[in-house]
C-alpha cells in the first residue's frame, strides 16, 4: 500500500509541475513569462501580459492538473476502508487527497524550474473541487467576494485560504479537512511577500484591461 501511495504522489507531483502559464506565454510569442511583472508563471502574473483569454486558460489548465490527478487517483484505487490515526476513511479517498496535494506541492516547486513555480492557488481549487465540490464552490465565492470588492488578487487568495479549512470542516470529513488546512498553510506561505505588501499599501490590484 505505502508503495501504491507513493506511485500515487510521483504522478500527482509530475502532473502538477508542468508550468502551463509559461508554457503558453511561450506558445502565444511572449517569451518568458517569469521576466515580466511579479515573475509569477501564474495565471495572475500571465494577465499583466494583457491578455485576458491567456490567462484564463493558464487558470483552468492549473486547476486540471491537480483535479485530475486527485480524479485519476479516486477512480483507481479501491475504495476499501483503511484507519489513520483512528480515522476511517478509503483508500481511493487518501490516495486522491495525496496526489491532488503532490500536484500542488508540484506547481508551487516544480524541478524543471529550479524549484520556482506558482502560489498554488488555481491549482488548489481544482483539486479541491475533486474532493468536495461545495468546499469548492464556497471557496471560489470568497475569491470572487473579495477580488470584486477590493481588486487584490492575493487578498482574495488569502482570504479564500483562510475559510477553507472552516468551510471543510462542516462539509467534509476529519481527513479531507486537514489536507485542506495543510494547503491553506502553504498557499498563506506562498503569498509572505504580497502580505507585507499589501500591510505597506504598494500591492498591485487586478487589471482588467487589454495591453495596448
Amino acid at each position: 500500500m505505502t508503495t501504491t501511495f507513493t506511485a500515487t504522489a510521483i504522478l500527482g507531483y509530475l502532473l502538477g509541475s508542468i508550468p502551463f502559464g509559461l508554457v503558453l506565454c511561450y506558445m502565444a510569442g511572449l517569451g518568458d513569462i517569469r521576466k515580466i511583472g511579479s515573475g509569477n508563471i501564474g495565471a495572475t502574473n500571465v494577465l499583466r501580459t494583457g491578455h485576458k483569454w491567456l490567462a484564463l486558460l493558464t487558470v483552468i489548465l492549473d486547476a486540471a492538473k491537480a483535479g485530475l490527478a486527485a480524479y485519476i487517483a479516486q477512480k483507481l484505487l479501491p475504495t476499501d476502508e483503511i484507519f489513520i490515526c483512528g480515522i476511517a476513511t478509503n483508500i481511493n479517498t487518501l490516495g486522491a487527497l495525496i496526489a491532488g496535494t503532490a500536484a500542488i506541492i508540484g506547481h508551487n516547486f516544480p524541478v524543471w524550474l529550479k524549484f520556482k513555480g506558482g502560489k498554488g492557488v488555481a491549482s488548489s481549487f481544482g483539486f479541491i473541487l475533486v474532493i468536495s465540490p461545495l468546499t469548492a464552490l464556497c471557496t471560489l465565492l470568497t475569491w470572487l467576494t473579495f477580488a470584486f470588492a477590493f481588486r487584490y488578487s492575493s487578498l482574495s487568495a488569502i482570504a479564500a485560504a483562510l475559510l477553507t479549512p472552516l468551510y471543510a470542516f462542516f462539509l467534509t470529513g476529519q481527513i479531507e479537512t486537514s489536507f485542506f488546512t495543510a494547503i491553506a498553510l502553504l498557499v498563506l506561505f506562498r503569498h509572505h511577500a504580497n502580505i507585507r505588501r499589501l500591510l505597506n499599501g504598494t500591492e498591485s490590484k487586478i487589471n482588467f484591461k487589454k495591453k495596448a
